[in-house]
């Protein structure tokens, strides 16, 4: 190192480098052997970069990620970022602080298309994948996205009226507008198992300049499912929103940037 390096900057830089050349992540362990320092003193830095989200620690694992923060910085690199793969790098921040499923969706048409997912790591999970439609009114990311339009609108793409998935669907109109209504009041959509059975599902649309881009969801089985549980995923969710929005806004990232 030279008179002008300075050892706790250089190590971060360091830390940084290496997990961004390991997408498997790397442990304190692996970390502290890589960079020949004691695990104490890589501790503290650890620390500060996640609670700044340059880094993530995936729970299960105990490993390290380079997290969203880390593509916020240097707008000649954040213009050319792709925009999906910046929302994934949140998406498995989302999964690794829930331990829950994680996806991403758009509209088209009537319905609501996958095309991110992001999965848990639990045994007994939402069985889905990217590339699934489903109508956007029995699920809550579709909600989500209905929530922002009008009555209108809804009628239109709906002409039919709404047909049940599984028994739990709302398939009345005044109930689905009671529920948009409660949506737009909380910030976030929820449905039980009105798309899929025994799983319930959170959602949170995702916008710049008033225009809906797409929408997140992580969704739970009933069996795991409990209102401090439900509460923990409605603040990653809102704390991901504001993070994504901020830089949607920042460099006009519009829906075009994800088709």
């Amino acid at each position: 190192m030279t008179s002008t390096e300075h050892r706790p900057t250089e190590r971060v830089l360091d830390i940084l480098e290496l997990l961004s050349t390991n997408s498997e992540g790397m442990t304190l362990t692996e970390l502290s052997k890589a960079l020949g320092a004691p695990k104490s003193s890589i501790m503290p830095l650890l620390h500060t970069m996640a609670s700044r989200k340059f880094i993530y620690m995936q729970k299960e694992t105990s490993k390290y990620f380079i997290g969203i923060a880390t593509f916020s910085v240097g707008s000649s690199y954040s213009k050319h970022m792709n925009t999906l793969e910046l929302i994934k790098i949140e998406m498995k921040y989302i999964v690794s602080m829930s331990n829950e499923t994680c996806q991403l969706g758009i509209q088209t048409r009537s319905n609501l298309l996958y095309i991110a997912k992001e999965d848990s790591s639990e045994p007994i999970r939402l069985v889905s994948y990217v590339g699934k439609q489903l109508p956007l009114y029995c699920t809550a990311i579709g909600r989500a996205i209905l929530a922002e339009k009008s009555r209108e609108e809804i009628y239109r793409l709906y002409p039919k009226g709404l047909t049940a998935i599984t028994p739990n669907t709302i398939t009345d109109f005044d109930k689905l507008f009671k529920e948009l209504d409660d949506t737009r009041a909380r910030g976030y959509a929820i449905e039980h198992e009105e798309s899929t059975p025994l799983v319930n599902c959170v959602g949170i649309s995702l916008c710049n300049k008033e225009q809906i881009i797409a929408a997140l969801s992580v969704c739970i089985p009933t069996f795991r499912f409990s209102e401090e549980k439900l509460q923990n995923i409605i603040e990653l969710l809102k704390s991901s929103k504001q993070k994504l929005e901020a830089y949607f806004h920042d460099y006009d990232i519009d829906s075009s940037n994800l088709s």
